[in-house]
């Protein structure tokens, strides 16, 4: 049976923020909220834990996993940024967008795309997510919440509740959210394409 804490959205309370990190450093899968729907997250180099991620949204290897970072200053170590697309990320985070880059050696191979070797990376703009990471001190490999045969991402903690309670660690009631999940903009080739239009304004992109 998951634990499910009521967190305030604008004031998050430090004493839970520090119980759920905790349950990340013992290896739970968590929900929480973002800027774009739910997502659910691990800590990065817990093998087991992502497996059982994977489990829930019934992902193969070739999903792009994101990390979830607290602001911009943390990317060079895990995604190979130049100078045109780090101002891009400066410019529109945080937001709902998740930035695709080819990998650096510090991101496990198995959050890795096995043939691309690139990462998500996404600075969310969701006082409760900036909590837990600023708690964690690293970023949270997570992916929004979307269930198997459902397009839109879960917005209702209660529901996740209902789906969820004996499968992982924590559920965070963070408020009711947009479905939308992020817009999915892909920098890591010389082009830029966008993947998938979704919360975040894609006209600075176009």
């Amino acid at each position: 049976m998951s634990q499910f804490f009521y967190i305030h959205p604008d004031n998050p309370q430090t004493r839970l923020i520090k119980q759920a990190v905790e349950l990340i450093k013992q290896g739970e899968v968590i929900v929480y909220p973002t800027d774009s729907g739910y997502s659910i997250g691990c800590q990065m180099d817990n093998k087991n834990a992502l497996e059982q991620l994977c489990k829930i949204r019934e992902l193969d290897k070739t999903h792009n996993f994101t990390l979830m970072c607290r602001d911009v200053s943390e990317l060079s170590d895990y995604a190979r940024v130049d100078n045109v697309a780090f101002r891009l990320l400066k410019n529109n985070t945080p937001g709902p967008y998740t930035f695709v880059f080819k990998a650096t050696k510090e991101v496990p191979k198995r959050l890795q795309n096995p043939k691309r070797k690139t990462i998500g990376i996404r600075v969310p703009n969701n006082a409760i997510a900036l909590a837990l990471l600023e708690e964690l001190g690293e970023p949270l490999m997570s992916t929004t919440l979307i269930m198997p045969g459902e397009g839109v991402a879960e917005s209702d903690p209660e529901i996740i509740r209902d789906k969820l309670e004996r499968r992982v660690g924590l559920i965070i009631h963070g408020g009711y959210l947009s479905e939308q999940p992020t817009t999915v903009i892909d920098l890591s080739e010389d082009e830029m394409q966008i993947l998938r239009q979704g919360s975040g304004d894609i006209s600075h992109f176009v």
